[in-house]
């Protein structure tokens, strides 16, 4: 019996024992929702696969859609979304439940017809999720495998004839010679029935995917060609990966982990399956395992650190007629954010609502907003979270909303220092785990108010930044903007100011007024061309000032597409709060993912030590004045790709891909450089082209590696990429493993490179 049949055979009998899934193989009707008004019928079921979910419309005739397990997220029971509070009214919660799906894809919410349905789905689908989870590399590989059969196997028979072989190579981005299809298929044609069947099938795939460019490093490291003994491995350990300590240990760690053959293990060998699984492997990954674990000191002042954070949060597409969503903050939040913003503004019947003021975007309640604040603040990181409110209520609603934040968020908001105390200067993300604090206008300062001394409530500004005045500053004026654009006074409740703390927001006047008159306690507000003309005026003095104090910064109001702008350059003068579009795709939010993609995920990277020193003076501009100034080359050699995905939906298209590779840091370290393309493979493309780069600031680039579709007429397409801090590469031969354009995983796609770091002399 094969490997991929006893696979499928325990899977099948742990199907049966469950009996949610055996309910969900035979399928329920469920409404799909959309609104109050839009509540459908669909068929749904399991396929035999219990990997796939497949729905129609009980008249659309043939026509059917399908999702992967894999492409779900999360199951939210109950009436855990808008459009299922919608209808409360209507369907009891215990019917209603929500598919999140990853990435920037919309959920699904569905009503079963009895709350026994519902249940049966919701445990049925996060039991196949913690399956997927809890897979092994052996068993993924497997399941890859059985998707391509069904994928190929197009008349359900359970073999594959040449001609489906032939299809299913399209499919896959292979553009092999029809006379080489036909040597492969009748090599694995075991039983020359002019057919593939099951282990057949198996062996074809992987004569298929025969990685050559592995197997010449394992011939060059292995004594016999046929395996690598212990000393075999630890020589490509230390000589390629660069291990050092514990070799031998680490070495017999990795026979254990990765090596199928229980006949090899006992040798204390590996054979070449086990080091391709250990290459594909999180260890043989480009990022460092130990650097995605949280590894960094958490007990500096909070402006020592880069603050993952969110702009509009509330939005789920553009800023002029977008639809805002408490979906926004939940997704923001589950990726790891850590700022997130409220635009506030008077509401019907005394309730504050968010939107993006002046537009035609759609309005959600302040009240709803706070709740799903307090109950998805700490689902991804136990670190504080920063609210940042843009205040344009009335004193009135103001009330209403310290009301909410208090009631709602009890214990979690913060409302005063940790120790009762006048604090000389911030508190760390360790001190305050599981706080969410309030970043707005104060009455007064922080002492004044631990003294019981505070201003006349009826004065200050409100408003922390008037967006549309950015418009002026890029010249663009007219008169109906200038109008809004305006400072207004406001009248500011002492309700919500004391719920301020920590992070008072103050207008930003001077680097020198800062120095002198500036506490630790505030923070300014930059838009991106003021932020971007300081660091050129001044970088230095700004990477001293945000050593001390708190900066945010924010995209242009121009941006009405919801467009993001570079926040390497924001990053490189040590602005903390560098606020992005969550919402919308690219590079910068690539940048971002990378960034935050060490130290847990936890949505806080500490700051080189340069620019957290307040003796220390390190500008951007010009790194090589710094105090332990040590610039590093970076080789890396793209080896080959594998089973890259498919870009162009027209039929018998196959990609030509190229990579490049980015390095995003201080101007004088920005650069790119390509590989050439090759010719129709998606598939398993070889390059063997050596690129190299010259990093003056290695403590603050990031390395982005990105695949794309050459076309010589028009602009090439993205394929997918992969982004990391250059502090978290490990060297030697490594694969990266590629994200989509949403940053969600795309196996089986990855790179094979070598990398390696060494010192200019």
């Amino acid at each position: 019996m094969t490997q991929r049949q006893m696979a499928s055979t325990e899977r099948s009998l742990r199907i049966q024992a469950d009996d949610n899934l055996k309910s969900m193989i035979v399928g329920t009707v469920m409404r799909k929702i959309k609104s109050r008004t839009w509540k459908k019928q669909r068929y749904f079921r399991l396929q035999e696969d219990c990997m796939t979910i497949w729905y129609k419309s009980k008249k659309a005739g043939n026509a059917h859609s399908t999702f992967s397990v894999g492409d779900v997220e999360a199951v939210r029971e109950g009436h855990q979304s808008e459009v299922l509070l919608s209808i409360a009214d209507e369907f009891p919660p215990d019917r209603c439940f929500t598919l999140v799906f990853r990435g920037r894809r919309g959920n699904l919410d569905l009503v079963a017809e009895s709350a026994e349905e519902a249940r049966s789905w919701i445990n049925g689908i996060r039991k196949l999720i913690d399956n997927l989870e809890n897979m092994g590399q052996r068993e993924k590989l497997d399941q890859w495998i059985c998707d391509w059969f069904k994928k190929a196997d197009k008349n359900r028979d359970g073999q594959m004839n040449f001609k489906e072989i032939r299809d299913l190579l399209k499919m896959m981005n292979v553009d092999m010679n029809e006379h080489h299809a036909l040597r492969l298929f009748t090599m694995a044609d075991k039983s020359q029935s002019g057919t593939l069947e099951d282990d057949e099938f198996v062996l074809f795939y992987k004569m298929l995917t025969q990685r050559e460019d592995v197997l010449r490093v394992f011939q060059e490291y292995s004594s016999d060609g046929q395996k690598l003994t212990l000393q075999d491995l630890k020589d490509f350990l230390r000589e390629e990966q660069l291990h050092e300590d514990g070799v031998q240990q680490y070495a017999l760690n990795l026979i254990e982990r990765y090596e199928p053959s229980d006949t090899a293990k006992m040798l204390q060998a590996m054979t070449f399956d086990g080091f391709l699984m250990y290459l594909s492997s999180s260890e043989g990954s480009i990022f460092n395992p130990s650097m995605v674990e949280l590894s960094q000191d958490m007990t500096q002042p909070l402006c020592h650190y880069f603050i993952s954070s969110s702009h509009n949060t509330y939005l789920l597409e553009d800023q002029i007629r977008g639809h805002s969503s408490v979906e926004g903050y939940i997704r923001a939040l589950k990726r790891g954010c850590r700022c997130v913003e409220v635009d506030c503004w008077d509401g019907p019947n005394g309730e504050p609502i968010v939107y993006h003021g002046h537009t035609l975007t759609s309005k959600i309640f302040f009240k709803d907003v706070v709740t799903v604040l307090s109950n998805y603040a700490f689902k991804a990181s136990q670190y504080p979270v920063i609210l940042s409110i843009e205040n344009h209520c009335s004193v009135e609603q103001q009330k209403v909303m310290a009301q909410h934040l208090t009631q709602i968020l009890g214990d979690k908001l913060l409302k005063s220092t940790l120790d009762g105390k006048i604090p000389i200067g911030l508190p760390s993300p360790e001190d305050l785990k599981g706080k969410i604090l309030l970043k707005g206008k104060k009455i007064g300062g922080l002492e004044d108010c631990m003294n019981g001394v505070v201003d006349d409530p009826l004065t200050g500004e409100v408003s922390d930044e008037e967006e549309t005045a950015e418009i002026d500053d890029d010249h663009h004026r007219t008169d109906s903007i200038r109008h809004r654009g305006k400072k207004s006074k406001q009248r500011l409740s002492k309700e919500l100011s004391d719920c301020v703390v920590y992070c008072k927001s103050v207008h930003f006047s001077s680097f020198k007024h800062s120095r002198v008159h500036s506490k630790f306690y505030e923070i300014s507000s930059f838009t991106e061309s003021k932020a971007r003309k300081h660091i050129r005026e001044a970088g230095a003095e700004f990477v001293l000032h945000n050593a001390h104090q708190l900066s945010r910064v924010y995209p242009s109001g121009l941006r009405t597409d919801s467009s993001n702008f570079n926040p390497q350059d924001m990053w490189n003068a040590g602005c903390q709060i560098v606020a992005l579009n969550f919402q919308t795709a690219g590079v910068e939010m690539d940048l971002n993912d990378g960034l935050f993609s060490q130290n847990g995920h936890c949505g806080y990277v500490l700051k080189p030590a340069f620019m957290r020193n307040l003796d220390e003076r390190f500008d951007p501009e010009n790194p090589q004045n710094r105090d332990g100034y040590n610039p590093l080359s970076l080789s890396i050699q793209v080896i080959s790709g594998q089973q890259l995905p498919k870009v162009n939906i027209k039929e018998g298209s196959i990609v030509d891909p190229l990579v490049r590779v980015e390095i995003h840091g201080i101007q004088l370290d920005q650069a790119k450089q390509e590989t050439r393309y090759i010719d129709n493979n998606g598939f398993n493309p070889v390059w063997y082209d050596m690129l190299q780069f010259t990093v003056h600031a290695p403590e603050l680039a990031l390395v982005r590696f990105v695949v794309e579709d050459y076309d010589k007429t028009s602009k090439n397409d993205f394929v997918g990429q992969f982004t990391l801090p250059f502090t978290c590469i490990q060297p030697g031969y490594r694969h990266i493993h590629l994200l989509s354009k949403d940053g969600t995983s795309i196996p089986p796609s990855s790179l094979f490179v070598h990398t390696r770091i060494t010192k200019l002399t």
